[in-house]
């Protein structure tokens, strides 16, 4: 896997040596819906997705299953209400449309908040591979993330788009193998579906239908619905990652059908791996045990590669197809990642922020240092993710923290066209405030051990039981615990956008709304067209052509023009002004 990533990063240098920025970038607008909707799932669905959906199904039950509910309704909201914004105006940036519908500093904020949130992920993400095949082969964790990390920036700064949209269509198919291969082989081995489900209805793993209003419960049918909508539609949406791969296409229309093949992939890609969760527990029901009770493993992580040493450790090419699966998904999230990371870099910093004038060639060169950059970036941070919990729960809650934030301010700019440009971004601010001091004040605790995940119970060892694992079962007491730290990590996202939604809109209030009939109709969503006022000078035009019905040789653009020169007329010291300005 790591091989031929790397050599269709060469194939693509080679054919693309006098290639111009909007090929390195955008790859000409020109690709393919195949390798587009390929990029667009391998650009969601990351290691994190592999091996810890499975831990969170053995843990705490199939509830979060049902976020592939949410997933759908948020592939038909991006197609519909935002994704037609964004292919319309065909900016390299997301972000340069906050410029557009607001001001500068608006863009440089939600800018600033996806790099931070950029680099937190794309270390994650260089962990969990690292984490799998260090269960497999004892290789040191950090060796293997630094060649992940080197090989993929080399085919990301050599081929630009098209090798990474390229390498995530091959990638993304040896995923699918591997996943598919490991549920089908374990329910096989374990005699069929119905004994898989047997086991987990005696184990308590089978929860669809958790209506509890708490929101401190982890999966319940409303925390996972909403939670999981706000952030799949914010992720989907307004993420440059996912952004920068459905304007490569040439049309709305192709960007929608990407979104739609998107969807049900995606949806399809976490139901194997909600399987897998339950062929792990009836893998290690009794007679066996729980593996971390064993001492076979010591993080949640690693129950799925430990499982395919089990089963498959003896047939040859199953635990390599995959490890190679879980590379895959690794090298997919992390080439789009730092693809995009350097182009929000260029364009609304160096470009947007301080307007410095480089050329092709010089963008060019710049971007494929910042991949370098950001490489070595997402490496030194690695320590600090070993530290953390199920990598699932804090990939979702730290990437909340940037998706609820900059969701609620492109909602804010794409829905509500009185917003105006303090609204937004005092919003901003608040909105990733308060979704970071949750998120990161949750992390923390359960870092630190004030709070511990209420997970289900698993068969343990006879004579010879983990204390310390026992412990994480029973229910500690988290009344000293700061309410907010205690909600599920699917609340963040909500959080954030919420915040931003009502802060924003009360700045507005406070400060002046704009007037609706004043912005550009291409910058609000299709779906509030038929709401807006007429633009500004409509109205006259209209008077003026039912005055003069039967006067063929008047054209709406004379109209236009006589409208234009009688305001000019009437508000001459007006015009000056602007002008002047």
């Amino acid at each position: 896997m790591l091989f031929i990533s790397a050599a269709a990063g060469l194939w693509h240098f080679k054919r693309a040596q006098k290639s111009n920025t909007q090929d390195y970038l955008l790859g000409g607008r020109s690709l393919g819906l195949f390798p587009v909707s390929a990029s667009l799932v391998a650009s969601f669905i990351s290691g994190v997705t592999i091996l810890g959906t499975p831990a969170e199904i053995y843990n705490f039950g199939t509830q979060y299953w049902i976020t592939i509910i949410s997933i759908f309704f948020s592939g038909i909201v991006v197609a519909t209400v935002y994704l037609p914004v964004f292919t319309t105006l065909q900016l390299n940036s997301v972000y340069e449309y906050l410029e557009i519908r607001f001001d500068r500093s608006v863009r440089i904020l939600i800018s600033f908040i996806f790099v931070f949130d950029a680099v937190l992920y794309q270390s994650i993400v260089i962990y969990v591979p690292a984490l799998a095949l260090n269960q497999v082969s004892g290789i040191n964790i950090y060796l293997i993330g630094s060649i992940v990390c080197l090989i993929c920036v080399f085919y990301t700064v050599l081929g630009g788009i098209r090798a990474v949209v390229w390498t995530d269509a091959l990638q993304v198919g040896v995923m699918i193998a591997g996943a598919v291969t490991v549920a089908v082989l374990g329910t096989y081995q374990l005699g069929g579906m119905s004994k898989i489900l047997s086991k987990a209805i005696d184990a308590g793993r089978i929860q669809f239908l958790n209506f509890d209003p708490s929101p401190y419960t982890r999966h319940t049918v409303w925390t996972v619905l909403i939670g999981s909508w706000i952030y799949c539609t914010a992720y989907i949406s307004v993420n440059q990652t996912m952004v920068q791969r459905y304007k490569s296409l040439e049309s709305t229309r192709k960007s929608q059908l990407s979104i739609a093949i998107f969807t049900i992939s995606v949806m399809m890609f976490i139901s194997i791996c909600c399987w897998c969760g339950l062929v792990l527990l009836a893998w290690w029901s009794p007679p066996k045990c729980d593996p971390r009770v064993s001492g076979l493993i010591t993080a949640d992580d690693q129950l799925l590669p430990a499982y395919v040493m089990e089963i498959a450790g003896h047939l040859h090419g199953i635990p390599g197809l995959f490890i190679s699966g879980v590379f895959g998904a690794a090298l997919s999230s992390l080439s789009v990642g730092f693809n995009s990371t350097s182009v929000v870099i260029l364009e609304d910093f160096i470009m947007g922020c301080f307007k410095m004038k480089l050329s092709d060639r010089s963008c060019t060169i710049f971007v494929k240092i910042l991949v370098v950059f950001f490489g070595l970036l997402a490496f030194s941070f690695l320590f600090l993710i070993e530290k953390l919990g199920g990598v699932l729960s804090v990939t979702n809650s730290l990437a909340a923290i940037a998706a609820g934030t900059s969701f609620g301010v492109f909602t804010l700019g794409i829905l509500f066209p009185w917003a105006n440009s303090k609204g937004a971004f005092i919003g901003a601010i608040a909105g990733f405030a308060v979704a970071g001091w949750v998120s990161f004040g949750a992390n923390a605790a359960i870092g630190s051990g004030l709070i511990v995940p209420k997970k289900l119970p698993v068969p343990s060892c006879s004579g010879d039981i983990n204390h310390d694992f026992v412990n994480q079962f029973e229910r500690s007491n988290e009344d000293n615990v700061f309410p907010l730290y205690r909600l599920s990590y699917h609340w963040v996202a909500p959080i954030g956008t919420l915040v931003v939604l009502v802060i924003g809109g009360l700045v507005t209030w406070i400060t002046g709304a704009r007037n609706p009939s004043s912005i550009d109709k291409k910058l609000l969503s299709p779906v509030i067209h038929r709401w807006l006022p007429r633009p500004k000078y409509q109205n006259e035009v209209n008077e003026l052509c039912v005055s003069v019905p039967t006067d063929p040789q008047i054209s709406t653009n004379n109209l236009l023009s006589a409208v234009i020169r009688q305001k000019t007329h009437i508000f001459p010291q007006k015009e000056e002004t602007n002008k002047s300005s």
